[in-house]
């Protein structure tokens, strides 16, 4: 099963944005994450998109924050990465017809659902910079 680690990654890098006195440049964040910088750039696209981050071009340029930590929820960076799949249960394709294979689409997505409103719920009360306080 294929995992995605983006959400605590781009935790990781806002943490170090938030303690440097310049923007960061892919490169950097590329360093940090141990990764290369074109998937950085492509990752925080989207949270500059949704404009939690900036980024300017150019010598002494590179991504900053456009908000402090306090204002940016753990949904906003889940929501800005496209709420990734929290699981790969899915349901079955193969028999939408019968009822039987009906009833268990039903319940696996109920399931399915009350476990994202729950995720959710639960990134929503908590902002990037609690998540580092004693």
């Amino acid at each position: 099963m294929r995992t995605d680690s983006r959400l605590p990654r781009v935790l990781h890098a806002l943490l170090h944005l938030a303690e440097m006195d310049r923007p960061a440049t892919s490169e950097e964040i590329a360093v940090m994450l141990g990764t290369n910088a074109t998937v950085v750039r492509r990752t925080l696209a989207g949270l500059r998109e949704a404009g939690l981050l900036t980024s300017t071009k150019g010598h002494g340029g590179g991504w900053s924050l456009s908000r402090p930590l306090s204002e940016i929820s753990l949904l906003d960076l889940y929501s800005a990465l496209g709420s990734p799949e929290l699981f790969a249960i899915a349901p079955d394709e193969d028999q939408p017809t019968c009822l039987l294979a009906r009833a268990a689409n039903t319940a696996t997505n109920d399931a399915l659902q009350s476990a994202r409103q729950v995720f959710e719920e639960r990134l929503a009360a908590l902002t990037v910079a609690e998540i580092v306080r004693p």
